[in-house]
């Protein structure tokens, strides 16, 4: 009870902690409760006068597109999923006394308008960006409407899902007339050493009237104990209205180093006093450490080089489409550091705050990106990923207005985190041909597809060059303590442009062929994977070359979005699949990765190849030849089934990363053994012969959850009478649900099936289901029951407490 007990106390302490470390000050209080929604879009939908009775209710965070059904008549690149127009609206009263109320939205997508009675407050087309709003001089005594259209009628503008709505948290924030600036703390290490640190704090005081006392900043930092190890004051001499800033240095005797395997933390408390009265303030996480990145050498944190084994992430979770709880993505996390990742790339836009507060938490570095697209639209595949005319919508028509603030704001808000360790302006913009053109482009080989070669008529590859000095200056404007970088799609190309100077360190997406050239030709260019595919080679090419830092794979996840032709509901390359389960190739990764003993087997007909995804099956015909293959990071490994040895001894295959043998298949026990020199075992691997489909099993990650929507995993299994988990079940499950719980969505990972994904009941996939069960704001117990036709049903309890 105690363990459990704790980690639902730290979900509702980082929920808390987060939105003031985002915004930097007042007091911020969830506003996701009573919105109304209609999919539709009235011109009067701003009034306040507006008749809303009709509108249905609910609370944010809301995506309407994956509430949608899925259609080969929509777009691939989206996930066949619908966009559209629709508007919310919420009545509220304020009840407090303080002076100014703002409105903070962490996410809307997209095209965003804000109306407070009729008032129009801003619009904010981008959908990843965070932005406020100041509610003051148009709230009024009594019932107050917000209302909020978002337009993705141009549904079909990513390469990938983007889900559609007010996506992510709401927070209303109550504040003095002087007050910390939005995202106005920020602190950065400017030495650190053993024996002492050294953290400038930069706080920015906005002042609405003229301060009419005396103002002053202090800054104190705690150690994870919450022991005082270091405190600052300062005067704030400027009293008149606008934006004061100062700085306040700390120093810290014998620091602690967040790193990957301890990421130490501590609280930086902030405090604005006018005549030594408090009248605003806020806590954020302070983790320090050293980034060096070196063009022979690598990268090394804390002064120790490493290999960061990075993968990409987009913002959805399968089903639940763009609305992810915080559990969800702790889950995925933590799957993905048990496979060895340390870095995580937000392909390719700023993410939900409470993914970067995890990542500070558990120890993965992060590359912070902005945007996919810049000036001109990328192509946008409709019928599956390069198959047919593509659309061009897309967000390249807001760019030149928004592009240097969006790229601004990501930094200012995200700056605080330790985690992040490079702002990358952009992904793929220099894609051969999609749009930008050079002729080098004739009689050269690149790896992407580059729909042919030079175009005179299609944009000029030079103007990337201008444009990616433009939005690096923006980054180094706010933080020069983390490199900026690009994600280069056609490095060749882009080789002849600025673009390769104006950033600190170069991604290179998909291109080792050019890491040895490019590294002679460009001896002081830092250079990385910043998006490869997941075959061993790649891989070796990160491993055998000290001067290349790491790579990031795509993908850690299967997403939705950019599919094949229909049936698909997105792209399958994921390490885990939709539910965050590890995949064989997962499994073949951590293999490459992980400094735990690994051992896996999978199985599969006997080919003359080997595959990195096999699944772990041991259902077929008495005597049929299957080929066995084990992924395993032990020197040696050799294959028993029954206890029996039926694959001798075989050492670790550097090239391919597989150790294989071709047997007869027999019912029963086959398992592989990872084995060091002298033949001891380090791990092992069993998989079994399994009957027919007799029982649903089902098991949670945690039975006692926090009443206010906390989320728990529930993961059912076909079984056959003796327990085995039967592989090939895909038994129709329902679920249904008693007490203060709600089914948020069921998810069998099958890229395949395009069924509808809003009910109770799915099919099983490789014999297994995933539910996700959020509270609903009341204690009490929780019922989850789960049958099947010609099943054993099952039962889960869980407590909301």
């Amino acid at each position: 009870m105690g363990n459990r007990f704790f980690l639902f106390c730290s979900f509702i302490l980082l929920a808390c902690f987060s939105v003031q470390a985002q915004v930097s000050f007042g007091e911020a209080k969830k506003f996701n409760e009573n919105w109304l929604f209609s999919l539709s879009d009235d011109s009067l939908g701003a009034s306040a006068s507006y008749d809303d009775s009709k509108w249905r209710k609910l609370d944010l965070p809301h995506d309407w597109s994956v509430e949608g059904q899925l259609s080969p008549s929509l777009a691939s690149c989206t996930g066949y999923l619908p966009g559209g127009i629709g508007w919310y609206r919420k009545h509220f009263q304020v009840t407090d006394k303080a002076a100014r109320h703002y409105i903070y939205f962490e996410g809307a997508y997209n095209r965003s308008e804000v109306y407070l009675n009729g008032h129009l407050l801003g619009k904010r087309p981008n959908g990843y960006i965070s932005f406020m709003y100041d509610m003051t001089p148009y709230l009024k005594e009594g019932d107050n409407v917000l209302a909020v259209r978002i337009d993705h009628s141009r549904y079909a503008d990513s390469r990938w899902y983007t889900g559609s709505g007010i996506y992510r948290d709401v927070w209303m924030i109550s504040a003095p007339d002087i007050h910390f600036a939005q995202w106005g703390i920020g602190w950065h290490a400017t030495s650190l050493t053993d024996k002492q640190a050294v953290v400038a704090v930069d706080m920015e005081v906005e002042k609405h009237v003229k301060a009419a006392g005396a103002l002053e900043v202090s800054a104190a930092l705690y150690d994870a104990e919450g022991t005082l190890v270091a405190q600052g004051r300062k005067k704030v001499a400027d009293k008149a209205e606008g934006i004061a800033k100062e700085t306040v240095s700390l120093k810290v005797k014998k620091p602690r180093r967040w790193n990957l395997d301890a990421p130490y933390l501590y609280t930086l408390k902030t405090e604005l006093l006018c005549d030594g009265k408090r009248i605003d303030g806020s806590s954020t996480n302070v983790g320090l450490r050293t980034l060096k990145f070196d063009a022979n050498k690598g990268f090394a944190l804390n002064g120790e080089w490493m290999k960061v084994k990075g993968v990409c992430l987009h913002h959805d979770a399968g089903v639940l489409g763009a609305v992810v709880p915080p559990e969800v993505w702790e889950r995925r996390l933590r799957n993905l550091k048990e496979i060895g990742v340390n870095a995580i790339r937000m392909s390719h836009n700023p993410q939900a705050p409470v993914l970067y507060d995890l990542c500070d938490r558990m120890g993965f570095l992060v590359m912070d990106e902005a945007s996919d697209e810049w000036e001109f639209p990328k192509r946008k595949w409709i019928k599956g990923w390069n198959v047919g005319e593509p659309s061009y919508d897309g967000t390249f028509d807001f760019f030149e207005e928004w592009i240097e603030r969006d790229v601004t704001d990501m930094v200012r808000r995200d700056r605080n985190h330790p985690c992040i360790f490079l702002w990358s302006i952009g992904n793929e913009v220099d894609y051969p041909n999609d749009p930008y053109s050079h002729p080098i482009l004739d009689g050269t080989t690149i790896n992407q597809p580059m729909f042919g070669g030079y175009k005179p008529d299609a944009p000029d590859a030079m103007r990337i060059g201008k444009i990616a000095k433009r939005l690096a200056a923006c980054v180094r404007a706010v933080d020069t303590s983390r490199p900026v970088t690009g994600a280069l799609a056609g490095v060749v190309m882009s080789n002849q442009t600025e673009y390769p100077e104006a950033v600190d360190v170069v991604g290179y997406n998909y291109t080792e062929n050019r890491y040895d050239e490019d590294h002679a030709t460009y001896p002081d260019r830092v250079i990385y994977g910043s998006e490869t595919g997941v075959g061993i080679e790649a891989w070796h090419a990160v491993r055998d070359k000290e001067f290349i830092f790491g790579q990031f794979l795509w993908t850690g996840t299967d997403y939705l979005g950019e599919s094949g032709r229909w049936p698909s509901r997105g792209l399958y390359t994921g390490l885990l699949d939709f539910g965050s389960f590890p995949k064989p190739r997962g499994y073949f990764r951590a293999s490459l990765w992980s400094e735990k003993p690994v051992t896996y087997i999978g199985t599969y007909p006997k080919h003359d190849w080997v595959s990195m995804d096999a699944w772990d099956l041991w259902n077929y015909e008495p005597g049929q030849l299957i080929r066995v293959v084990c992924y395993t990071n032990a020197p040696q490994a050799r294959l028993l089934l029954n206890g029996k040895e039926v694959g001798q001894m075989k050492p670790y295959d550097d090239k391919s990363g597989i150790i294989y043998w071709d047997i007869p298949y027999q019912d029963g026990e086959l398992r592989a053994e990872g084995c060091d020199a002298t033949g001891k075992v380090l791990s092992s691997y069993a998989i079994k012969t399994s009957g027919r489909p007799s029982a649903l099993r089902a098991t949670v990650d945690k039975e006692v959850l926090s009443p206010d929507k906390a989320t728990a995993h529930v993961t059912i299994e076909v079984v056959d009478e003796q327990g085995t988990i039967v592989k090939l079940g895909d038994n129709d499950v329902t679920c249904q649900i008693e007490g203060p719980a709600r089914l948020l969505g069921l998810e069998g990972s099958n890229n395949g099936d395009m069924s509808d994904y809003t009910d109770n009941h799915h099919r099983a996939f490789h014999g297994r289901l995933l539910a996700y069960i959020q509270t609903t704001g009341e204690k009490g117990e929780i019922r989850v029951k789960l049958t099947s036709p010609l099943l054993k049903g099952a039962e889960v309890v869980l407590k909301a407490e």
